[in-house]
């Protein structure tokens, strides 16, 4: 892919929805069994979902560049930069996810 820059919205859009992208990022699934690599380390499974038919398929997995392309962009299409992820821990690395904040205070304990 002749492009080395991916900072802008249509230069991602662009190299995400690329052949070399797709080819690649099924090879990454393949590789992680279709399953969360983070999940794998500790300890649990989660796999991709099964299209039904006649509806949309459900988005359990995504393929993350453990380096992102923004700063790193010569590692964009190299197999060992990608890492199999479930939507919840895609969402935690890239801050997504916000824990609740106890209370400063709790009236209802005297």
């Amino acid at each position: 892919m002749p492009q080395t820059e991916y900072k802008t919205p249509e230069q991602k859009k662009k190299f995400y929805h690329s052949s070399a992208w797709q080819e690649l990022r099924q090879l990454a699934l393949e590789r992680d069994n279709y399953e969360c690599e983070w999940c794998k380390r500790e300890g649990k499974v989660t796999v991709d979902s099964v299209k039904e038919e006649g509806k949309r398929k459900e988005i359990v997995l995504n393929v993350d560049h453990k380096y992102s392309i923004e700063q790193y962009h010569q590692l964009a299409l190299v197999l060992d930069n990608l890492e199999t992820l479930c939507v919840y821990h895609h969402n935690v690395k890239k801050g997504r996810i916000f824990k609740r904040k106890k209370p400063k205070w709790d009236d209802e304990r005297w």
